[in-house]
């Protein structure tokens, strides 16, 4: 049996009971980061080999899993922090489980992206979750730009390298709409500013950033 399992974003209070009993159930562990899945199972008294599955070796090692549920063994994937596949490894082993005939199922648990949309402020009925843009400017803009008309609230993560240049670029792109950017999500500095792109922008060229950064910005207006 594969299991997927969401792990915490930042306090690991918010682990699941559910998926502590997979953890401590499961023959192996499959982890994006050996080093801080670790630190995880270390916490809850979990003793359990691990193998490293991430974006690298995602197709190699994805052979490896398959073969291990086959022969019966019980595997669980966890990612960094929060559900895998959710850019994250996990959706091409999905597929693999799904062609193979191997049952799997998901253990669910905390997402970023979600919180950070509910403490935006913007409107959650609808929204677009769209990933990492690309690096390169030219690239990101183009990428943007797919959805400057959508109606729907839109949702990104962003490094701290470039979330000066995401938000620049959303601002030549959509116009200077209602946006929030959050970091550190259930940790003790825990942080959501809300305003217009053109004062995130402000904001963050004059503050040394740390953590990935979830970019959420509201949707095209009827005007717009």
């Amino acid at each position: 049996m594969l299991y997927l399992v969401a792990t915490p974003i930042g306090n690991l209070n918010d682990i699941t009971l559910r998926a502590l009993e997979i953890l401590r159930e499961v023959d192996i562990i499959a982890s994006e980061d050996t080093r801080k899945t670790g630190m995880l199972l270390k916490h809850f008294d979990i003793q359990k080999p691990q193998m490293s599955f991430h974006e690298h070796n995602e197709q190699r090692v994805g052979e490896r899993i398959e073969d291990l549920l086959k022969q019966g063994k019980s595997v669980a994937v966890v990612s960094d922090a929060g559900t895998p596949g959710i850019s994250d490894p996990g959706f091409t082993l999905v597929r693999r489980a799904i062609h193979a005939q191997i049952e799997f199922t998901m253990i669910p648990g905390p997402t970023a992206f979600v919180m950070a949309l509910v403490l935006s402020g913007l409107p959650i009925h609808s929204f677009t979750f769209r990933g990492f843009p690309p690096r390169k400017t030219v690239g990101r803009c183009k990428f943007l730009e797919v959805d400057k008309y959508s109606p729907h609230t839109l949702i990104y993560y962003e490094s701290p390298y470039r979330l000066d240049g995401c938000l620049r670029d959303a601002l030549g792109v959509f116009g200077d709409r209602q946006a929030a950017i959050a970091n550190d999500l259930t940790k003790l500095f825990e942080k959501v500013e809300r305003g217009t792109l053109s004062s995130l922008l402000a904001s963050v060229e004059q503050t040394k950033l740390k953590g990935e950064f979830i970019v959420v910005i509201e949707g095209a207006r009827a005007s717009d």
